[in-house]
């Protein structure tokens, strides 16, 4: 039995199983870098894993340093991504709109959330809980393969990005 994303996101408007977008979804994904390998089938397929929420403008999707039991695709609108800095203060260090991934980190590790993610606009999204992302490895692993191989992409893209954004930053303290 699949999870319930609705427990997961209790402020959020529930809009239903994923596969009653899939033609949205797909207009969103099949033009992504990331699911150039994923026919429409797969995706299809993937769908009846997740689920579909709204979040009004300013709705906490997800909150730095809570239990990451999810994984958020943007379908429309826009996220800022939201850190503390050590002396408590909000700092935007992202945004995000539709086709993003957030929350694959803690998907993964299980670790605390490391950013909050904050809708800026009304916002509709696809969540898979860690407990479909199970059942998706036990029910098709070779679907669950081609999206975890997607994950560690993005999250390799993501390391890469960060690592060239901070290296100026590394050398001038270095010298």
């Amino acid at each position: 039995m699949l999870a319930r994303a609705a427990d997961l996101l209790p402020e959020l408007a529930p809009l239903g199983r994923a596969t009653d977008f899939l033609d949205e979804i797909l207009e969103v994904l099949q033009p992504l870098a990331l699911f150039e390998g994923f026919s429409a089938r797969e995706c299809g397929a993937l769908c009846e894993y997740l689920e579909c929420f709204g979040a009004p403008s300013n709705a906490t999707i997800i909150r730095e340093g809570a239990a990451g039991g999810f994984l958020v695709i943007v379908l429309t609108g826009r996220i800022r991504v939201v850190k503390r800095s050590a002396a408590g203060e909000s700092i935007e260090v992202a945004q995000a709109g539709p086709g993003a991934f957030l929350g694959e980190m803690s998907l993964i590790d299980g670790k605390p959330r490391f950013a909050s993610c904050i809708s800026a606009e009304p916002t509709d999204l696809a969540v898979l809980p860690r407990e479909n992302l199970a059942a998706l490895m036990v029910d098709n692993p070779r679907l669950a393969h081609k999206l975890m191989m997607m994950l560690l992409r993005l999250m390799a893209t993501r390391l890469r990005d960060t690592t060239e954004r901070m290296l100026p930053h590394l050398v001038e303290a270095s010298v």
